[in-house]
């Protein structure tokens, strides 16, 4: 039902409706774009900033989509890998192949369809492997998508065509640093902007009633099966998508890579501290993580990647009971960037809305002044000045005469 106001101003009607935390990523993502774009183009940059900003980017359109499944589906995969490693392989093969002499002319246009197919054969394995798994539930489909994720990597360390033991040599096709992260983060924002439109709408709902309880939502009528299947193809798709981004950021593809460690730990791990269901999170918690690995990974290297694996565990161990802990739900709801952005929020609104409740303030003063103005002479009750002046007692009046008797 429509409950806007016929007589409401636009802007009011803007106003009103405007909620500032729903538009919050897109804004980090177009001002991150409208910075770090034209520092990399100006070769301000370092390579090795560049390397984790592409890091961090793909790994966003990875985690998004495992969140599909595990957040707002409530089933739990662990070999969400392996549609990444479908991605990265073929669609890197396709471009090798197929696409040698549109690459050479335009990388971009080239780069874009390796993405399209190599999405597109990740979504057709989701659905493959979909159909049989999504029938289970809890551990038993965990146990399933693992296997999964661990054949799909032994069958291309076998097939020769991706490189076998070796890895698939991508040299000469990966595309160059200063661009890249450009285009990851672009995709990375399409991405944020579809999956959230998805849960908001009723389909979305559907999704989310399956997760609360699955037993009602097939009493009200909700075609699980379907549900499910379409979250687990979408979320392959993405994740094909992320593994041709990541392939294009590399000289060698190694299938090793992509094995349930990086399901569990570069994947589940983010989506887990970001919180079960929530997009924000999980982009806040890939961020994060990303550069915590990247960066300890710099400071220990060789003998010392034991101590890195350390302190990388010592963290996130920290970060799961500081995020859950009871005894410090006071600490955390007394400081927490939710109440920063709504300071933020507040902060942002007065500024965008300042100007135009001045003005129309303005003008309500300018209208109540023509309105009643001081102008007697638009009065047309009045009493003329003259007669008030010449109004008098006349002479011979019963009240002199009773004064003249007293």
């Amino acid at each position: 039902m429509d409950t806007s106001n016929p007589n409401e101003s636009y802007f009011t009607a803007i106003r009103r409706r405007f909620k500032l935390k729903n538009y919050l990523v897109y804004i980090f993502f177009i001002v991150f774009l409208l910075i770090a774009s034209p520092l990399s183009i100006a070769g301000a940059l370092k390579t090795s900033t560049q390397i984790l900003f592409e890091q961090i980017g793909y790994t966003i359109i990875g985690v998004i989509s495992l969140s599909l499944v595990v957040g707002f589906l409530g089933e739990l995969s662990l070999g969400h890998a392996a549609f990444m490693s479908i991605g990265a392989f073929i669609g890197m093969y396709f471009q090798k192949t197929c696409l040698s002499s549109l690459h050479d002319v335009s990388p971009l246009l080239s780069l874009i369809i390796s993405m399209i197919v190599g999405g597109l054969v990740a979504g057709v394995c989701g659905i493959i492997i979909g159909l049989p798994a999504l029938r289970l539930k809890g551990d038993y489909l965990a146990i399933v998508t693992l296997a999964f994720g661990e054949i799909v990597k032994i069958l291309f360390q076998q097939i020769p065509i991706f490189g076998g033991a070796i890895g698939f040599n991508n040299r000469g096709y990966k595309y160059d640093s200063t661009y890249l992260f450009i285009i990851i983060f672009i995709v990375a924002l399409l991405s944020i902007v579809l999956v959230k439109n998805l849960i908001k709408s009723k389909h979305g709902r559907a999704i989310k009633s399956i997760r609360d309880n699955e037993i009602a939502a097939k009493a009200m009528g909700v075609n699980v099966t379907y549900y499910k299947l379409l979250v687990f193809v979408i979320s392959a798709v993405l994740a094909g998508v992320a593994g041709v981004l990541y392939g294009a950021s590399k000289n060698q593809i190694d299938a090793t890579t992509f094995n349930y460690n990086y399901s569990i730990n570069n994947m589940l791990v983010m989506v887990v501290i970001g919180g079960m269901g929530n997009i924000h999170g999980s982009i806040v918690s890939a961020i994060v993580v990303t550069f915590l690995n990247v960066k300890l990974q710099v400071i220990f290297e060789g003998d010392k990647a034991a101590i890195k694996n350390i302190i990388y565990a010592v963290i996130l161990i920290v970060i799961v009971v500081y995020n859950n802990a009871p005894s410090l739900r006071s600490f955390r709801e007394k400081y927490n960037l939710r109440k920063l952005f709504t300071f933020l929020k507040k902060k942002i609104k007065r500024m965008i809305f300042k100007n135009i409740d001045e003005k129309k303030e303005k003008e309500k003063e300018e209208e109540d002044i023509k309105e009643f103005s001081g102008d007697w002479s638009k009065i047309p009750t009045k009493i003329e000045m003259d007669e008030i002046v010449s109004t008098g007692l006349d002479v011979g009046s019963p009240h002199d005469e009773q004064e003249g008797g007293k």
